[in-house]
């Protein structure tokens, strides 16, 4: 099987995690467990999965000129992504993701700081690397006339789009027909399609809109019926960064050529693995892990 080329637009952050009993309501404090800082942003986290699971994979991206900025560069290259195309900006600080860990779940805020200097003209700085790619993965913690141009850019070339539409926003339907692959939650698909059942957008977009489903698994049509494939049952410790694993490695797999069912279940075993670790990229799987676990 071939070894995917992947180029991955969008953000990194150091994340900054607190574990708790309980999530605080609003103008309530409560007693945290843990702290720790570990490097994330979901561009990042879905470069460094894909690298995990044996991609050749590029990022392209800017960090703060800061400790942060260069922690986050430090761990990209210590995970075998290439980072030519990460450049780090004097003027704005590395972005962060502010991270509550309570009742099972995560709640985030994020602060995009350098991420909003991945500009449309930035991207175009990367069309030579960009043509010889595979497979383009972009998310939303970056501009949104980036994911616009990123769109169009990838139409020209001929190289297919995954668009993780996270953090939820509607994009235009220009994005929505350029993108190869769609991949959002139930709640960003909500956002994306206002008005119309779920099954009926599925439908409209055969074996592309892809809506992940937490511990039920994805959702998907295959042109001729609605399919389910479930995940894989685990013990949860940290839900952070699931989805980033889930797309990077369906992106990996549907570039090596596995089929769409194939690249699902990849997809999902990789993913349930991820949420057995603490940290964004702390339980995000290796090629062997993933193989291993579909084998069981």
């Amino acid at each position: 099987m071939k070894k995917p080329k992947l180029a991955v637009i969008g953000s990194s952050s150091m994340d900054l995690v607190v574990t708790s009993k309980k999530r605080p309501l609003a103008g309530e404090t409560v007693l945290g467990e843990t702290f720790e800082t570990v490097p994330g942003g979901k561009g990042a986290n879905q470069a460094v999965a894909a690298a995990r699971l044996g991609a050749d994979v590029h990022m392209i991206g800017c960090v703060g000129d800061d400790a942060y900025g260069k922690e986050i560069l430090d761990n990209l290259k210590s995970n075998g992504v290439k980072t030519g195309y990460v450049k780090p900006v004097t003027h704005q600080k590395s972005g962060t993701a502010h991270i509550i860990l309570a009742e099972g779940d995560n709640s985030i805020v994020v602060v995009k700081g350098a991420n909003d200097f991945v500009t449309p003209d930035y991207v175009k700085e990367a069309l030579p690397l960009l043509e010889e790619c595979d497979l383009i993965m972009i998310q939303q913690e970056v501009p949104e006339e980036t994911v616009l141009e990123t769109a169009r850019l990838c139409s020209e070339i001929g190289v297919p789009l995954l668009l993780n539409p996270a953090p939820a926003r509607e994009i235009p339907d220009e994005v929505i027909e350029k993108a190869a692959y769609l991949t959002p939650n139930e709640h960003e698909a909500g956002i994306l399609f206002k008005g119309q059942e779920l099954s009926k957008a599925l439908s409209n977009y055969p074996n592309k809109l892809l809506i992940t489903e937490g511990a039920a698994g994805v959702r998907y049509h295959d042109g001729s019926r609605e399919k389910l494939i479930p995940s894989f049952p685990v013990k949860v410790v940290d839900t952070t960064g699931a989805g980033d694993t889930f797309n990077a490695a369906f992106g990996t797999a549907i570039a090596e050529g596995q089929n769409m069912k194939e690249s699902l279940r990849f997809a999902n075993r990789a993913a349930s693995l991820s949420v057995t670790g603490f940290g964004a990229q702390g339980g995000m799987p290796t090629r062997d892990e993933v193989e291993r676990g579909l084998a069981e």
